[in-house]
């Protein structure tokens, strides 16, 4: 489950990274925003993951 979890966070982290140059490339202002908030839940969710690694260890 934990490696479910952290592959949902790259996934995150990917598309935000695409939508957030998809937007900055064709000026669309509210996507790069959008991608920006989805990267940074991936960041979040990854960073959640790791401390529950840590503290199982």
């Amino acid at each position: 489950m934990a490696g479910d979890q952290k592959a949902k966070g790259k996934v995150e982290q990917a598309k935000g990274k695409a939508k957030e140059a998809a937007g900055r490339t064709v000026g669309n202002e509210r996507m790069e925003a959008e991608g920006r908030m989805e990267g940074a839940r991936g960041d979040a969710r990854q960073a959640k993951e790791k401390a529950k690694d840590t503290f199982k260890h």
